[in-house]
Order: structure tokens, then C-alpha cells, then sequence
């Protein structure tokens, strides 16, 4: 394939030149991420191809997606504008959770999509597993996960943190401007100890990848408006709202629409102690 006539969307403004030979690339389709490292088995490409030197015939090997609907994931960014729309506007936001360590993620959840959860009644087909947001949050690492059956805040230890005694199901409260969010302690294979908070689960909210992702970078950034703040909320009035938000107008006549998406507010809610309690 000649890398100066063949054409990208995303980040590469149709320019296959711009496209570093070690630059993973992520279709915006499924999420899947073609790494030249690793090649690609299904299309029996070998290690060390760059995209832009994959075969004419070659098409994403989850979704069968055009190669023109991958974006730059890292490597070599080719404008300003790429880089800040790929970082999620946190409002401490610090320098980015290592690649190896987002892929090892991403990577043990794939694991139990195939193994486990592929075909339950309780699985989105229309999602994939993705890590979205994760930045330094003090000395720990903060972000979102997308899978196809949930939606959850993830905290990463630090260096300084010794997270292997953390017993598996224990909940802790941990503090943001927004309030209170109960987190569930758990160590998986591939992953180490880490802390979760479920926002969503099941996942039948979202007819998309880019619906689900939106709404995880939503609810990173509404974790620190002080704002929305309800310390002290009565469990059975934050029910109310958030009913209240995500039901129809009275007069609406029921069709087939995209799922609503509820608000920061009522998101938030979904994690925070008070409901929790419910």
C-alpha cells in the first residue's frame, strides 16, 4: 500500500505520512487498538508493521471497520488540537496514566468479556471495553472504565501505595468536591488492587461506544464542581430527582429515540454514599 495516497480520518487530516511507525491506532468504532508491536493475527500481519503499511484488504478484526475510522491512541501526534481533545478536562488534571498500564486494564476486562460475559442477557453488544480519563489524582490515578456490562469510577494506586492487603468487596468512602462516593475494594489478575465506583451496570442506557464515553468524561469532570454538591440529601429525595430527570414529558408520545443520558447531577447521584444507601 503506498502510505501518500491512502487516507485516515481522526487525527491524520487524511495524511498517512503524519502516522508514526510505533503509533497504536484506535478504531472509533469498536475501540479497538492495532498496535504495530504486536502486529495483528487475524490479518496475519507481523510484528513490527506500522499502520500505514498495512495491506490494501485490511479492515478492523473486531467490527470489520474501515482502516480510514482509526485514530492516533499515542505515539506521533501530528497537531496541537488531537492532543487536548484526547485529554479529558479534569479539573486537576495532571499528566497521563502510563499506556502499558491503561492496555493491562483494558486487557483483563477484554479477558472477562470473552471468558465470562459474552452472551449474558446483562451485556451491551453495542460497547467494548475502554479506559477513559485516567490522570494523576494526588499521588493516585484516577478514571473512568467503560465495559459492556458497566460503568465505573477506577482508582489506581501509586507508587507509594501498598493496596495488596485491600480485601476484595470492602467499601470505603473517599472524598471529592462533589461529595462522598462509596468505593468497592477488589484485585484482579493483570491488574493488581484498585478501587472502584459503579455509576451504571447494566449498560442498556447506551446505544453507543461514544454515548457511554461521553457520559464517563462527563462524570470525571462533574466529581470536582463543588456545585452539585448534596451532603446531607435524603436518600428517597435524591431517588425523587433523579426519577423525576430521566422520566419523560407527561404530554410525549413514546418512539424509538437514543437513551437518555441523565444529567451530571443525577449521575453523580448514582455513585455518591447517600445512594448508595437506598
Amino acid at each position: 500500500m503506498s502510505a501518500g495516497a491512502s487516507r485516515f480520518e481522526g487525527t491524520y487530516l487524511g495524511d498517512a505520512t503524519r502516522i508514526g511507525a510505533a503509533t497504536r491506532m484506535e478504531c472509533k468504532i469498536c475501540w479497538h487498538v492495532y498496535d504495530p508491536a504486536q502486529g495483528c493475527e487475524h490479518w496475519q500481519v507481523p510484528p513490527g508493521t506500522g499502520f500505514a503499511a498495512l495491506p490494501d484488504h485490511w479492515r478492523c478484526p473486531v467490527c470489520d471497520g474501515a482502516r480510514d475510522q482509526f485514530m492516533a491512541l499515542d505515539g506521533e501526534l501530528v497537531t496541537t488540537e488531537a492532543a487536548a481533545t484526547a485529554a479529558v478536562p479534569l479539573a486537576d488534571a495532571g499528566p497521563a496514566l502510563p499506556t502499558e498500564t491503561i492496555a493491562r486494564l483494558e486487557a483483563a476486562f477484554r479477558e472477562v468479556h470473552t471468558a465470562q460475559m459474552r452472551g449474558l442477557p446483562i451485556v451491551n453488544d453495542a460497547l467494548a471495553v475502554k479506559a477513559v480519563g485516567f490522570r494523576r489524582h494526588g499521588e493516585r490515578w484516577l478514571g473512568a472504565l467503560v465495559t459492556p456490562w458497566f460503568l465505573n469510577l477506577v482508582l489506581l494506586p501509586g507508587e507509594g501505595d501498598e493496596w495488596s492487603e485491600l480485601v476484595p468487596g470492602a467499601k470505603e468512602l473517599i472524598e471529592f468536591p462533589s461529595g462522598r462516593y462509596e468505593f468497592v475494594h477488589a484485585n484482579r489478575k493483570g491488574v493488581g488492587a484498585y478501587k472502584a465506583c459503579s455509576l451504571f451496570s447494566p449498560m442498556f442506557e447506551f446505544a453507543s461506544m461514544l454515548q457511554a464515553t461521553e457520559t464517563a468524561s462527563a462524570a470525571l469532570v462533574s466529581l470536582f464542581d463543588p456545585s452539585i454538591r448534596e451532603d446531607g440529601a435524603q436518600t428517597a429525595e435524591i431517588r425523587r430527582r433523579r426519577e423525576e430527570e430521566l422520566a419523560p414529558p407527561p404530554d410525549s408520545v413514546p418512539v424509538q429515540a437514543d437513551p437518555v443520558r441523565p444529567s451530571r447531577r443525577a449521575l453523580l447521584g448514582m455513585g455518591s454514599a447517600e445512594a448508595a444507601d437506598a
